[in-house]
């Protein structure tokens, strides 16, 4: 096999593997997406509580920067959120010209059990299908993937 050749290979072999990993990407998220769309709410409102509960007391200005978004649009989301009683805003105590936003204990519940939960079904149905010995390969696989990814 000429160099052109193991590089078309290899470079086909990492479109296949995109597109794989597109679809369980896709498919890991499917049961979040469906919370979320009951609950109707969105992706933007799902990333602000995520670091709501993360940070809590952030303030509006490092909540944009920590969803990348701009500020009048997290201000517009916390407004919304706020109505529905999923978060609250309070001033700084330090600064009063400052809101901080706080989690309620839904969000809070929401954010670090049920989201982890929902990630996990489709992958925890996956693998019960799987036999033991595939189980083993595909963690393997997987695992070595990373390390090739991160030793870049």
């Amino acid at each position: 096999m000429t160099v052109r050749q193991a590089q078309a290979e290899i470079g086909g072999l990492a479109e296949e593997l995109e597109n794989e990993l597109s679809g369980i990407r896709r498919a890991l998220r499917k049961p979040l997406d469906a919370a979320v769309a009951e609950g109707e709410m969105t992706s933007p409102q799902i990333s602000v509580m995520r670091v709501v509960v993360r940070r809590h007391g952030i303030s509006l200005k490092d909540l944009s920067r920590a969803v990348s978004l701009a500020h009048s649009t997290v201000s517009g989301i916390v407004d919304r959120l706020e109505k529905r009683g999923m978060v609250a805003r309070q001033p700084d105590p330090n600064d009063g010209r400052v809101s901080c936003v706080y989690p309620t204990p839904a969000v809070m519940e929401f954010v670090q059990r049920q989201i982890p939960m929902l990630n996990r079904r489709p992958l925890v149905a996956a693998l019960q299908r799987a036999t033991g010995r595939e189980r083993k390969e595909i963690a393997a696989a997987v695992r070595r993937l990373r390390e090739l990814l991160e030793a870049e």
